[in-house]
């Protein structure tokens, strides 16, 4: 018990009539109260021991100093009953406090809620009084105005509705004034009622003030903002119109309102110059349940527009595109240009050495592996001073896009055939391009120098493909050349030439440029660099442009010498600088005026190609989805991340490691691009975790430490055979293995016995072949199949053996499976994984 003051209470009793309290005090007197029916009486004892300073507990076990006929046990119990009683009186305290205070908030409540209600309505009771004096007040206002109005209405006889106009419209200018030229005279009430009105904030005209009313006017007696000239004589013009009878309602306005394929509520009636609420309220009457931020689709917004009286004009989002300048070349304005030559052929077929000794260059030998897999641009100036556009194409198989760009923008194709090798695959798949592109054709018959060499051959096998030369009665020139002796390149010149000149081949160098992308490369100091070829106009620095989905201002052209020119006309391939972003090879390059257009063009393409490849993605019926669905549970991927120096050869290898795979395994490519192989790079193929493949391309500092730390595979290839066949062999890693079974014996059941611990135990005679232990069984009855597991045990008398040969008896029990009966055939055979690659 605690004890803040020294003093320890001991009640003895609760406190009723004949109850005792006793109160000890250490060291000082005791007070012992005998309370009784009669009276109380307090006894002072001296404490123990006598001594004021005395701090020890008294004894209660003492029966000298404890009351008389109390025992040790009642003494605890009564202490632990009063301290229950104190912690009780505690409680009720502390929960009658709270009581209280949750009262006095409900108190505060009511009343709060009383002073609110008794405030509305007070506010009732007054706007209800104002209202009433508000009306009372119009009332006799209308009444006042029909009086005036009357008097107004009895004119002379003579009088011409001119003269009443002008008689109203003197009326109202002395009205403004405060000045009544008509009818009786202003009495008292009619002062009394203005001057009331004007006490109210209106005006001497009975208007109401308008703007806001400041100190400076309150204390003037000021009446504010005052009416404008321009206001007074609208006013007065349309008192004159409604005098004369001419107020008429003006007529609506029709306009032609521009429709695209989806337009919101809000954006329609801002189109139609009419409110947002009318357009709402005639959806909903159609049954649409619209707010001014939805989407309506172009049929139904014809309907409103044609609703409300307009005209709708049906406008596409490609419309954009119809600022790109579609000049009509005149032909005064035609002027002739180089022709553009492809080279195009198998590959190591000779066609860039061909080109090589034609340009008195060496580019075959800054390729990787000796084989073309750039496309190149050209232009060669011939002895004769004829000017040529080339356009070299690689013969790779992977290359198919490349030579198809290259016919689709040519004039001429040089058809290189090795008179050692004669036609090859690629060899007629260019055949079928320059068919596809209907452009003449021209065959260099080249490697003629060599012993093995055969010509005629060349020609004959070229009949097959419906190409006939001019030596078989045809029209297509061939030309015996050989690019390591320089022989028949001035033949194969004039041939070009000859073929030129039959085309008439002209451009008109006046007008904005028009030009084809052949190649496109991200350059770590030039930024994104597209190789065009201008085919119209001229391309001129500062010209602004679009291409596929990308747009720039041309900021600098470089040809293919790699000198700075200001511009380039028809048929001159340059480089072109500025830009925003790396063009897919392929791409039309078309000039605009502004910048503006530039962007909404690009904006416009990159939108549609993204809804292009989602709806290419996307299942669109439950078939598909449920096929989708099946192809990712059992197709197998291997996802790979690839970087090229160039785009041609970029969309070559991701078209070639596509056609890697088969049913059960799939290359899949989850990013390419050109340029170095960043840090991004390593963070995206951390997360998908597949390696990062760079064709002619390194990775960065910050990207090879990434890949250190992140564990992330980098593989660097020059040549794309290389690259293609590493894929392959990786990709055939994730075939499942082929499971083929080898039977390697019979046996057959004579008798089953039954043992413990075993179960039912076959007693076979090994027919045919071997039984092994550790091959797999099937049970055989009347030659139907009705198990196939494994061996629990195979014995040979006694004991546990691996094997058992021809002719052997045997004991065998099955795993897990107990129905075995008499004649039935033991199959026994082992399976083999045989690895499998695409």
């Amino acid at each position: 018990m605690s004890d803040t003051d020294g003093k320890k209470t001991l009640g003895l009793g609760s406190g009723r009539p004949g109850s005792v309290k006793q109160s000890f005090s250490h060291g000082r007197t005791k007070n012992v109260v005998v309370e009784t029916k009669a009276k109380k009486r307090v006894v002072n004892k001296p404490g123990p021991g006598g001594s004021k300073s005395g701090g020890t507990r008294p004894n209660l076990g003492d029966p000298k100093k404890r009351p008389a006929g109390i025992s040790d046990a009642e003494m605890e119990r009564r202490l632990k009953a009063l301290q229950a009683a104190k912690a009780r009186e505690v409680e009720e305290t502390a929960q009658r406090a709270a009581e209280e205070k949750a009262r006095e908030e409900e108190r505060d409540r009511r009343r709060a809620e009383m002073e609110t209600k008794e405030r509305e309505e007070r506010e009732r009771v007054e706007a209800l009084r104002l209202k009433a004096e508000e009306e009372e007040r119009k009332k006799r206002e209308a009444e006042l105005r029909a009086q005036k109005k009357e008097e107004t209405r009895k004119p002379k006889a003579e009088e011409t509705p001119q003269d009443r106009a002008a008689a109203e419209a003197a009326a109202s200018r002395a009205e403004t004034k405060g000045v009544t030229t008509a009818g009786p005279r202003k009495t008292d009430r009619e002062r009394e009622r203005n001057d009331r009105d004007a006490g109210r904030g209106k005006g001497k005209d009975g208007n109401r003030r308008s703007g806001k009313l400041s100190l400076n006017e309150a204390l003037t007696g000021g009446e504010g903002r005052q009416r404008s000239l321009a206001q007074m004589k609208r006013k007065q013009e349309r008192q004159r119109q409604k005098a004369m009878g001419d107020m008429q309602r003006a007529e609506k306005q029709v306009r032609e309102v521009q429709l695209p394929e989806t337009i919101m509520v809000g954006e329609l009636a801002n189109r139609m110059a009419e409110r947002s609420a009318a357009v709402v309220k005639s959806l909903m009457q159609m049954g649409m349940m619209v707010t001014a931020n939805q989407s309506l689709d172009a049929d139904t917004a014809e309907m409103v527009i044609e609703e409300f009286g307009h005209r709708a004009v049906r406008v596409s989002d490609a419309d954009v595109e119809q600022v790109i300048d579609q000049v009509q070349d005149t032909p005064e304005n035609l002027i002739s240009r180089p022709p553009i030559i492809t080279i195009m052929g198998h590959v190591d077929h000779g066609k860039t050495s061909l080109l090589d000794a034609i340009r008195q260059a060496n580019v075959v030998s800054g390729e990787a592996g000796g084989i073309t897999q750039h496309i190149g641009a050209y232009q060669v100036t011939a002895s004769t001073g004829a000017v040529l556009s080339f356009l070299d194409t690689p013969g790779h198989a992977a290359f198919t896009s490349m030579r198809a760009r290259g016919a689709n923008v040519t004039d001429v194709v040089v058809l290189v055939v090795a008179a050692d090798d004669s036609v090859m695959p690629q060899t007629i798949e260019a055949i079928n391009h320059a068919k596809a592109a209907k452009v003449p054709m021209i065959v260099a018959i080249n490697k003629i120098d060599k012993h093995e060499a055969n010509a005629q051959r060349v020609r004959t096998e070229l009949l097959q493909h419906e190409v006939v030369v001019e030596e078989m009665g045809g029209d297509v020139q061939t030309v015996e050349v050989s690019a390591k002796s320089g022989k028949g390149l001035d033949a194969l010149l004039e041939a070009i030439a000859l073929q030129a000149e039959i085309l008439e081949l002209k451009a008109n160098p006046n007008r904005a440029a028009l030009g084809a992308v052949i190649e496109a490369k991200l350059d770590v100091g030039r930024g994104p660099v597209a190789t065009v070829l201008v085919q119209n106009g001229t391309l001129k620095r500062g010209d602004i442009f679009v291409v596929g989905e990308q747009w720039g201002k041309v900021r600098a052209l470089i040809n293919d010498q790699g000198e700075r020119v200001d511009e380039a006309g028809p048929s001159v391939p340059v480089e072109v600088l500025g830009l925003n972003g790396t063009p897919e090879a392929g791409d039309v390059l078309n000039v605009v005026e502004t910048e503006a257009q530039a962007r909404e063009i690009s904006d416009y393409r990159e939108q549609a190609a993204k809804d292009k490849r989602a709806a290419a993605g996307a299942a669109t019926t439950l078939e598909q989805l449920m096929a989708k669905a099946k192809a990712d549970q059992t197709v197998a991927e291997m996802p790979v991340i690839v970087k090229s120096d160039v785009q041609g050869s970029n969309e070559a290898i991701v078209q070639a490691l596509e056609k890697i795979g088969n049913d059960e395994v799939r290359v899949r490519v989850i990013h390419s691009g050109v340029g170095a192989i960043t840090e991004s790079d390593i963070t995206l193929a951390e997360a998908s975790g597949c390696p990062v493949i760079g064709f002619n391309v390194r990775a960065n500092a910050p990207a090879r430490s990434a890949a250190n730390q992140k564990g992330v595979e980098i593989r660097y290839y020059s040549i794309i055979y290389d690259l293609v066949d590493d894929i392959k062999a990786a990709a055939s890693g994730l075939l499942s293995a082929e499971i083929r079974e080898n039977f390697i014996g019979y046996a057959q059941i004579r008798e089953v016995f039954k043992v413990t611990g075993v179960g039912k135990v076959a007693g076979c005679l090994v027919t045919e072949g071997v039984a092994r232990r550790s091959a797999g069984v099937r049970l055989l009855r009347d030659n139907v199949v009705v198990h196939e597991g494994t061996l629990k045990t195979l014995k040979r008398f006694k004991d546990e053996v691996k094997e058992v040969q021809s002719g052997q008896e045997c004991g065998m029990a099955f795993e897990n499976y107990d129905d075995i009966r008499p004649s039935d055939v033991i199959e026994i055979f082992e399976r083999e994984e045989i690895e499998r690659s695409l």
